[in-house]
């Protein structure tokens, strides 16, 4: 690794030095690397982009003692983003298509940011939302990354002191997600602060449900906001008071990353990366760009990222170069002097010459941006919008004035690049999930799995949702499965139960076997989460699940069915299903 980062970047400072690197200059020790990732907060929440309703002088800090990219781009929904920041590369080529029940898992074969920086002889942890598949090997202990606490699905369904996965097994969270995030985050670099570490610290906030400590919300509740969207009917002053509340608190947690930092004495040598992983979750004041969350326009796909690195990156320094969320991974690389592997093929470029020589120079290709079917394209200076029509970003920036008829030449280019790169995206194929790929348990929550007869959702978002209603004989959950190993596996049903329904029979069927459990226990806690809301949810309020033990399943590799069928009802209703987990017994 030393030689590697030997003749990395310490060639490029030798090089912005004037000088000559040779081999017997000293070996600086290889920097840590901190990425933050927040979650649907816009490019203009944050004082330093011009919002004058909050106040984020951490993140202010990152920008005036770093760098800042003016013109960076992400996708317009979560996981997409997350995956083309783990690997760099394009996500569509990455087989991730949606955001919920499989589309949000990315090739397992991609070589990604996690098991780069293990290679490297990195110590590598990953807290909060993860987001790109919850079963090995799509799961981020797969990934390259050697802790991790925090979920794996696309939200969470409460954010104080919430059940949350610790290396594969479930534990409860302390306090609200962010300041737990953030201070598990802090105690593992302290565990590992002799060796190099690469932490991704991923906040799950401003993502609703919109829930914030009081201290906060006392704050905010009844302040006056003095800028709104460019379409102030469009606007929810509530909805936007919260989650610049979450911000807030966000930009708190980031003062304490810096402080524990400075205590340290690791601020010199640790990379601070902070960015969004797409536009707002809704209409408010974000500089007077086009759309939000979802949008493939700039409101949707524009975020800051603010990279600071003491004494090797000039403070206050502004790349106005186009750059997106596929450039992360290069980039990190040629900062830390960490070689990709001469056979790992990017869609991203490397950008630290520009962070550290303050290289001037315009993006080549075009970055593409897609959600659902419809796509845009960014280049210098201009986008082609999904629609066809084409913006001069530099003069235009809200994309109010179609200019495709000034420009035709430019326009059937930038039309003929998209139509080529869409030609290229996968076709959607729905995976089976994968179970028995690790030593480790698997998950197959309810999110995974689909409901028959009258058996639904308890929330039409799958994600941190669980079946209900089970109240015929008729009723059923399937799981779509991917046996990875032949064998034995021990089963656990997480579930709920009324008084008057025990004694339900329970069977769950594979192909080649069977195992029946009648449930003895009552366990029927009420949802909860509402009187946490500082707005209401669209997603589904939760519940406290009971494990209990179905027994053994035996389960041939290959492709199969799990079938949860209830074979005597006693009362009203079966049960509720939270998830199974699955272990192999060895």
């Amino acid at each position: 690794m030393d030689s590697l980062y030997k003749f990395g970047l310490l060639g490029l400072l030798g090089l912005a030095a004037g000088g000559v690197f040779s081999q017997t200059t000293p070996v600086k020790a290889p920097p840590n690397v901190i990425l933050i990732i927040t979650d649907d907060q816009g490019w203009g929440d944050i004082s330093f982009n011009g919002n004058h309703n909050l106040n984020t002088p951490f993140m202010d800090q990152l920008a005036l003692q770093g760098a800042r990219f003016e013109h960076f781009y992400v996708q317009p929904v979560c996981s997409p983003t997350r995956a083309e920041i783990l690997t760099g590369k394009n996500y569509p080529s990455l087989g991730v298509y949606s955001t919920s029940a499989g589309g949000e898992r990315m090739d397992p074969k991609a070589y990604s940011l996690g098991v780069h920086f293990r290679h490297a002889g990195y110590r590598t942890g990953y807290f909060g939302k993860w987001h790109n598949g919850s079963q090995a090997p799509y799961h981020p202990l797969d990934r390259g990354f050697q802790e991790f606490y925090g979920f794996t699905s696309g939200h969470w369904g409460h954010y104080f002191g919430p059940e949350l996965e610790h290396n594969g097994n479930w534990v409860k969270g302390t306090g609200f997600l962010a300041d737990d995030f953030t201070g598990r985050a802090i105690a593992y670099m302290e565990s590992v602060r002799e060796a190099p570490f690469l932490v991704v610290l991923a906040y799950n906030t401003p993502h609703s449900p919109m829930q914030v400590p009081d201290t906060y919300w006392k704050r905010w509740r009844r302040k006056e906001l003095l800028q709104q969207h460019r379409q102030p009917d469009a606007e929810d002053t509530d909805f936007t008071r919260a989650a610049l509340a979450m911000v807030e608190n966000i930009d708190d947690n980031l003062g304490r990353l810096h402080r524990f930092l400075t205590q340290s004495r690791l601020q010199e040598n640790t990379i601070v990366v902070f960015l969004s992983d797409n536009g707002p979750n809704g209409y408010r004041w974000n500089g007077g760009l086009k759309g939000r969350k979802g949008s493939t326009d700039e409101g949707g796909v524009k975020s800051p990222l603010f990279v600071r690195w003491p004494g090797t990156i000039r403070p206050g320094t502004a790349i106005r170069r186009l750059a997106g969320s596929i450039d992360l991974l290069p980039t990190l690389s040629g900062l830390t002097g960490t070689r990709l592997p001469d056979s790992v093929r990017l869609d991203g470029q490397d950008l630290s010459e520009h962070l550290v020589l303050g290289k001037r120079d315009q993006r080549k290709s075009p970055l593409y941006h897609r959600w659902g079917e419809r796509t845009s394209v960014r280049i210098e200076g201009y986008r082609l919008d999904a629609e066809g029509r084409l913006y001069d970003l530099e003069n235009d920036p809200g994309q109010t004035q179609d200019v495709s008829a000034l420009f035709p030449a430019l326009t059937k280019q930038l039309t003929d690049a998209r139509d080529t790169w869409e030609n290229q995206v996968p076709a959607r194929t729905e995976q089976p999930f994968t179970v028995g790929c690790s030593s480790r348990s698997t998950e197959l929550p309810a999110r995974d799995g689909k409901a028959h007869g009258p058996v639904t959702r308890s929330n039409r978002y799958p994600n941190s949702s669980y079946f209900t209603n089970w109240n015929r004989i008729t009723g059923a959950v399937s799981w779509e499965v991917d046996i990875c190993e032949t064998g034995r596996y021990e089963v656990q049903l997480y579930y709920t139960c009324a008084e008057t329904d025990i004694g339900v029979s329970l069977e769950l069927q594979s192909g080649s076997d069977s195992v029946t459990r009648q449930i003895a226990a009552a366990h029927d806690p009420e949802p909860y989460g509402a009187a946490q809301d500082r707005y209401p949810r669209i997603e589904s309020y939760v519940k406290d699940f009971k494990a209990v033990s179905l027994g053994y399943l035996q389960l041939q590799q290959g492709r199969d069915t799990l079938w949860l069928r209830a074979t005597k009802l006693t009362g009203q209703r079966a049960v509720d299903v939270r998830r199974l987990v699955l272990k192999k017994v060895r």
